[in-house]
């Protein structure tokens, strides 16, 4: 343990200790831009500046390891100037359209400007004029807001090993781009979303698409139906002033359609429709000897980083298709023809955690009901922005139904938007299936927590099934070189593309610290526990479905419009 004084409080900290850890153990705040609790230390941009007693230069909090006897002064006029004056050196190469920004009133840097009192700038500003990328139907680049923190190439490079960005030129010059191409498009990026939490400004966000709903909800020929993802509700309160989790289900759907959507319906139908698909589609595999072991496929993230880093595997893949493309060609199908609505009046809207979401429904191979499957997508954030703008309190808002034939699901299908998820629901009902039994504990929990990878073997009969799940492309690149070097012990393999699942997406409420996550996930399982029906083979409307319309699973109109195929991408980012 070390001694130290930090504005006259004396405090003993772990040796190794930065002074800010230090000084966050005595309630002192130290600002910061490029620090990232869940990433390496940088301290590139100074802005975390103090004085340390006996050294004549001010000294980065970040990075400076405490030692016995150590005085820290953090509120000095020279730490305050010098902080000021740092914070007006970035400012004087950021564009100043905070009130057009896409992280406006959210943003780190503008926080910064703020607290330090930064009215007017004596450096005159140099913005560089660089064009915004909008090569992507996910997300853009904005490199003229770009504070060189470093943060979005670390998230990319080290979290997700995708390497998409990376820094040119030197000094004044450097720049974040990204790799092997001008444009993001070019370049390996699977569109994941995850530099956008990274980034402490608006330099990279996602590609919004509130214009095209709002103009779907005026035209009066056109219907405007909407599916709801598991895990946007736990954290679309983060947006709108609450708590995670707070908000009701039935309330957020009364809210939906106060702004103008004429249905409602979840995605958690089709997260039910999807385990029967799957674990079927594994029984399969398993008794006929098909490709092994077989990956999941609801993350389109995971489905990019498949296609483009390891396409001799996509035979792997299961050829489900994601619970929102289910849902997008059954709800201009099946659903339209219970609704008696034609399929061509039907605006599709995706309300999902993930930004790479968009990019999916743009695929072309997404269009199984002769027309696109899904039309839009919206992140978390974007909904929020959608109430805001709507002037919707949620506080005097009747709880509202989800429309009829596609909004009835489990707490199987609650549990893909964690980490796990999609491995514990599929276990509930292959057991089931298997073994003709009812399960009695259907808590699998060897599948939940935030570990990188875990892994479990499930007795079937005498079969015993090893199963292995990842989250964050770090920790699935491990298991995919195990199944390349053909020593994979397993048989079927979740990967979740963003950290913690869907809970940790792209799309959803900026987070900079994996708490949050953990704490969603929590209230995923909260909500699971609650449910009266855990299982997803016991979803009546997903029977129903089978009864009417796709007859079995793994059928020939299972086939047409609930399973695909997948593409290798370009080798030169292999």
């Amino acid at each position: 343990m070390a001694n130290v004084t930090i504005d006259g409080i004396k405090i003993s900290v772990p040796d190794g200790s930065t002074i800010l850890q230090a000084a966050k153990e005595v309630g002192v705040n130290i600002p910061t831009l490029c620090y990232h609790p869940d990433q390496a230390v940088k301290a590139n941009c100074r802005v975390c500046v103090c004085e340390v007693e006996g050294n004549r230069l001010l000294q980065a909090a970040c990075s400076q390891p405490v030692f016995e006897g150590m005085v820290i002064k953090t509120r000095t006029p020279k730490v305050i100037e010098a902080r000021k004056t740092i914070l007006e050196l970035i400012l004087s190469h950021h564009p100043q359209d905070c009130l057009n920004c896409i992280r406006n009133e959210n943003c780190e840097l503008q926080s910064l400007a703020a607290e330090y009192c930064i009215r007017d700038n004596p450096f005159e500003n140099k913005v560089r004029g660089i064009a915004k990328d909008l090569s992507t139907p996910s997300l853009f680049r904005d490199p003229d807001k770009c504070v060189l923190c470093r943060r979005c190439i670390e998230a990319c490079t080290v979290i997700q090993t995708v390497n998409a960005l990376g820094i040119e030129n030197r000094g004044s010059h450097a720049m974040v781009v990204p790799t092997l191409g001008k444009d993001l498009i070019d370049s390996p990026c699977i569109m994941c979303g995850q530099c956008i939490h990274a980034c402490p400004v608006g330099a990279i966000g996602e590609v919004e698409d509130i214009d095209k709903l709002m103009a779907a909800i005026a035209d009066p020929d056109t219907i405007v139906v909407t599916q709801i993802a598991p895990a946007v509700r736990l954290a679309l309160g983060e947006e709108i002033g609450m708590n995670t989790g707070d908000l009701p289900m039935e309330v957020f759907v009364a809210g939906l359609k106060q702004i103008g959507f004429d249905h409602v319906l979840h995605t958690n139908f089709t997260a039910d429709l999807t385990i029967l698909e799957e674990g079927n589609e594994l029984l399969t595999r398993v008794k006929n000897g098909g490709t092994l072991p077989m990956f999941t496929s609801c993350s389109p993230g995971w489905i990019n980083f498949c296609e483009t880093f390891y396409p001799d595997l996509l035979d792997n893949l299961s050829t489900c298709k994601s619970p929102q493309q289910m849902f997008g060609s059954l709800v201009k199908t099946y659903w339209a023809d219970k609704m008696d609505i034609p399929a061509k009046k039907i605006f599709s809207v995706s309300i999902m955690p993930c930004v790479a979401k968009k990019f999916e429904a743009a695929r072309p191979e997404m269009n199984a009901s002769g027309f696109q499957d899904v039309d839009i997508v919206l992140t978390t954030r974007e909904v929020g922005r959608l109430f805001r703008m709507s002037g919707i309190d949620f506080k005097k808002l009747a709880p509202a139904p989800f429309s009829p034939w596609m909004g009835e699901y489990t707490g199987a299908a609650v549990i893909f938007g964690a980490t796990g998820g999609v491995m514990e629901a599929a276990l509930r009902t292959v057991y089931e299936v298997v073994m003709e039994e009812t399960l009695g504990d259907v808590n699998f929990t060897v599948a939940r927590g935030f570990e990188g990878i875990k892994e479990a073997e499930v007795d079937l009969n005498g079969l015993v099934v090893k199963v292995a799940i990842a989250h964050g492309l770090s920790h699935a690149r491990i298991l995919m070189d195990q199944v390349r070097a053909g020593v994979s012990p397993y048989h079927f393999i979740e990967i979740m593309a963003c950290p913690g699942g869907c809970i940790g997406g792209g799309g959803q409420p900026i987070t900079k610290a994996n708490a949050k996550r953990v704490e969603r996930i929590e209230a995923i399982y909260i909500e699971d526990a609650a449910m009266d029906v855990r299982k997803s083979h016991l979803n009546k409307e997903v029977t129903k479905l089978y009864e009417d319309f796709l007859h079995e699973p793994l059928g020939h109109k299972s086939h047409e419009l609930l399973h695909t195929h997948y593409h290798a991408k370009n080798k030169k980012f292999l």
